[in-house]
């Protein structure tokens, strides 16, 4: 499996993996489900543990509450043999991950709760030896305040970093994969190990390389809950200067994905696509956790945000200015999801310009999610919004909006697009249409 490189002067001992025999994922989402899943796979015994009937119940089946290639085969298979079972409460285990959402209150604050609810849920079964890995995107100093919390709820144990001795043993190692490729990247991926002691990171080091042919990078907590929060931002920074070239594009009646192939032809440059906005749990979120730390010395960051934040008002804008040009009466949108080929809708730019736009609209519009069954709640409330099949969509549209470059979509021949009116803010169709639309 995976090896260990040294950081922050941390050293490796490879006696300390001890016999690892249970394991509880606490929170089933995105990645807790794929890690449950693909650890049970490997012959563990692992628990599963949240707080939604419909993903326990779903579990229980042997299926998948949500979209990822090959996910379903890997529960059912997990399931099947008994080494995985869905709970809505944690049972004593030799590892804990901790998996839980860390959304953003009003203000752009983070949002603990979650966490904390976890902690408090699982403190009652912790036992002497105990590891517990917190894999949720956290500000710095969270792991430390997981700490905290656990050595309030069970005063019995000996937390690390308060006194010599330790009873259990804390680390951070935030999730980095990328949604549709989940189950390769969870084990294929370096994986960074951050620990409140050196010896809670060579522990969960150890417990990685069980199952990871990454390389896993030790170093303390604090560091380890930076990098993910970096990653994010640099990647939510780079999107925002393609979403700012898009605007200046469409003003300057440039085409956008024309000058983005040849300005990348350059051997030093390598801009991104720009899109509709920026969605998903991660880029659009994380950002704000280093800006709380810190609001004074992030501007950078902040005015990105702001540039990403602003792009669904943008296109809608683009959308209403169509709408009158050709006098449309029907409005289609392909794709809800925030990216290609999964049904994640959480922050999608997307879902946010057709809610926008049906309120203001006063024709019917018709929505192409391939992903999913059923409108989500923010969309039902609109009356004129149906859900619909591609094919549909196409036949009854005056204006097509591409807002998700999911793969039914790119499949689309230009046969099908004629006479309608057509803006792609993916540049999904840019190799046969004519006119420009840059989404900006």
């Amino acid at each position: 499996m995976g090896t260990v490189t040294q950081a922050s002067g941390f050293w490796k001992n490879s006696d300390l993996s001890n016999k690892i025999n249970s394991i509880s994922v606490i929170g089933l989402g995105y990645v807790g489900l794929p890690t449950a899943a693909m650890i049970a796979n490997r012959g563990y015994q692992v628990i599963g543990v949240d707080v939604d009937p419909i993903v326990v119940a779903a579990i229980t089946r042997g299926e998948t509450p949500f979209v990822e290639p090959d996910l379903d085969k890997l529960v059912r298979s997990a399931v099947s043999s008994g080494n995985l079972k869905a709970a809505f409460k944690p049972e004593p285990a030799d590892v804990f991950i901790i998996s839980v959402p860390t959304p953003f209150k009003n203000g752009n604050i983070p949002d603990l709760s979650y966490l904390e609810t976890a902690v408090k849920t699982l403190a009652p079964v912790l036992s002497i030896g105990n590891l517990i890995i917190i894999e949720s995107t956290s500000p710095v100093g969270t792991t430390e305040k997981i700490r905290d919390w656990l050595s309030k709820f069970r005063p019995d144990l000996s937390m690390p970093g308060k006194t010599a001795h330790q009873d259990v043993y804390i680390a951070h190692s935030p999730e980095r994969v990328l949604p549709g490729r989940v189950l390769l990247e969870l084990v294929e991926n370096d994986r960074v190990i951050g620990g409140i002691t050196p010896i809670c990171a060579e522990k969960a080091a150890s417990f990685y390389q069980l199952f990871v042919n990454g390389t896993c990078h030790v170093t303390d907590a604090q560091t380890a809950e930076f990098v993910k929060l970096a990653e994010n931002a640099y990647r939510d920074t780079n999107v925002a200067f393609a979403n700012e070239l898009s605007l200046l594009c469409e003003e300057l009646n440039i085409n956008v994905w024309n000058m983005l192939e040849l300005a990348n032809r350059h051997p030093r440059v390598n801009i991104l696509k720009p899109g509709p906005g920026v969605g998903g749990h991660c880029i659009a979120v994380d950002p704000w956790f280093l800006v709380a730390s810190a609001p004074n010395l992030t501007p950078l960051i902040q005015a990105a945000r702001s540039v990403n934040n602003q792009k669904p008002k943008t296109v809608i804008k683009q959308i209403m200015s169509r709408v009158v040009e050709i006098n449309a009466r029907t409005i289609s949108f392909l794709g809800l999801a925030y990216k290609a080929n999964i049904d994640d809708l959480r922050e999608s730019p997307a879902v946010e310009i057709v809610i926008k736009t049906a309120e203001i609209f006063k024709g019917d519009v018709y929505v192409c999610e391939p992903n999913i069954t059923d409108l989500p709640q923010s969309l039902k409330s609109s009356k004129n919004i149906k859900l619909s099949s591609v094919d549909r969509c196409l036949d009854v549209a005056d204006l097509v909006v591409l807002l998700t470059d999911h793969r039914e979509f790119a499949q689309i021949s230009s046969d099908s697009l004629t006479n309608k009116s057509i803006i792609d803010t993916r540049g999904v169709w840019k190799s046969f249409l004519t006119k420009v639309t840059n989404g900006g």
